[in-house]
């Protein structure tokens, strides 16, 4: 499992012109699942979008996480993350879990986000969906699982 995860101060998902999911500060992550990607993997990797400390205390050192904060949480299904582009011109999404599985542990993780977290919100899987966001420093980072 990959997650590409970016500090924003907000972001939103839009599929056909509506917003079907929007934050004000926090996190926007694009979540790969790969095929050997388990419930224990959607465990590990939640646990560390919620713990991962990647924004500012008072002196200005990433110390605080999501939960310290109490920032938004934007999940966005991104098969195209988990893609071999190791060699070649075209990446292959052979590395990528087949879209039935994949779609079944996104839903999986978003649920036990909301179960954890007050504000998640997320976009739609297997839509073709534009996704605006403002990073925050930049910062952003790649986990994987």
């Amino acid at each position: 499992m990959k997650g590409l995860l970016q500090r924003v101060k907000g972001a939103r998902v839009e599929v056909g012109g509506e917003i079907v999911g929007s934050i004000d500060q926090g996190l926007l992550v694009l979540l790969a699942v790969e095929p050997d990607d388990t419930q224990a993997h959607a465990a590990k990797m939640l646990h560390k979008l919620l713990n991962y400390r990647v924004f500012s205390d008072a002196e200005g050192k990433m110390n605080l996480s999501l939960k310290d904060i109490g920032g938004g949480l934007l999940l966005v299904s991104q098969f195209t993350l988990a893609a071999d582009t190791k060699s070649g011109l075209r990446p292959s999404f052979s590395t990528a879990a087949p879209p039935a599985m994949a779609e079944a542990m996104f839903e999986h993780v978003l649920a036990e986000a909301k179960r954890l977290h007050p504000m998640v919100e997320s976009g739609r899987f297997g839509a073709d969906m534009q996704v605006h966001l403002v990073n925050d420093g930049p910062v952003t980072f790649l986990l994987q699982i």
